[in-house]
């Protein structure tokens, strides 16, 4: 498919506007505009939503988007080479693309955005993964999104989706799965990119719960976690004795041997875990 939307095949956008892919930004493009039609159509239905796209580039998956019937696109893009041919999108489609110059680290979206809300996005390598626990440790929940739908290197998919025991298990397991309905909808080839990474991707589709899988601080969650994984061979009790005089007494507590090692604590046990945390005097 060179064209969904009688604008111009997006290597012909590449190259008139000299947006060859950098390095330093994170940035692949994906050019055919069959895959960006299916990666916005695993974000689902979008005729009655808002979707918050960062990282535009070339506007691949922003004319999926649109295309695929999004009400409006809030997309994000760093690069200013990339603006001239988002404009022609915006052009295109009038209305329904609004994009902003910056960083999508420092600019608050929601100004721009009207509920219902969903994200999609071939996040930049370089931000994905912040951009994503921002996006799940709100301190207000439900968050300001019904679902995430994203792409990142395949190995960061699989550390979103994985299960306790696996190697690829984690705090951004822990953080996705406490909060959401996580899971890995498709997987692309590196040469599907231009330029090619070394690496396969995958797209995550997140759908938001409407309270947490069991009951926890989410700032005394994420500690805990950021402290069993930071040091995920010791055991518990040496990772997390920094946390409280009584950690022993506190794993023990929650269901967890002092001995046992970060990976093979389920979610379950490590809000219960939380929860002792919270409820227990320091002194």
């Amino acid at each position: 498919m060179s064209t969904i939307d009688n604008l111009p095949p997006l290597r012909e956008v590449i190259a008139r506007h000299d947006l060859r892919a950098k390095k330093q930004l994170g940035q692949n493009f994906l050019l055919d505009l069959n895959l960006t039609a299916k990666i916005a159509r695993q974000a689902g239905e979008l005729a009655q939503c808002d979707v918050l796209e960062i990282g535009p580039g070339p506007g691949g998956l922003t004319r999926g988007l649109l295309a695929e019937g999004a009400r409006h696109v809030l997309a994000i893009e760093k690069d200013a080479r990339a603006l001239p041919a988002l404009a022609e999108i915006a052009e295109r489609y009038p209305g329904r693309l609004t994009v902003l110059h910056g960083d999508a680290l420092e600019i608050d979206p929601l100004a721009h955005l009207t509920p219902p809300i969903r994200i999609a996005a071939n996040l930049p390598y370089n931000v994905g993964t912040e951009l994503l626990i921002r996006w799940l440790t709100p301190p207000d929940w439900p968050p300001f999104w019904q679902s995430l739908t994203l792409m990142f290197q395949k190995e960061v998919a699989e550390r979103i989706v994985a299960q306790p025991g696996s190697k690829a298990y984690g705090r951004l397991a822990l953080l996705a799965q406490w909060r959401s309905d996580a899971r890995i909808v498709m997987t692309l080839p590196p040469e599907a990119f231009v330029p090619a990474p070394k690496v396969h991707s995958a797209v995550v589709h997140l759908t938001a719960l409407p309270q947490p899988r069991f009951p926890a601080d989410p700032a005394i969650l994420s500690r805990l976690t950021a402290a069993a994984f930071n040091q995920r061979r010791k055991m518990l009790r040496a990772s997390l004795r920094g946390l409280h005089p009584r950690i022993e007494a506190l794993l023990e507590a929650s269901g967890i041997a002092p001995t046992a090692r970060a990976e093979e604590i389920d979610l379950e046990r490590f809000c219960a875990l939380a929860r002792a945390l919270a409820a227990a005097p320091r002194a």
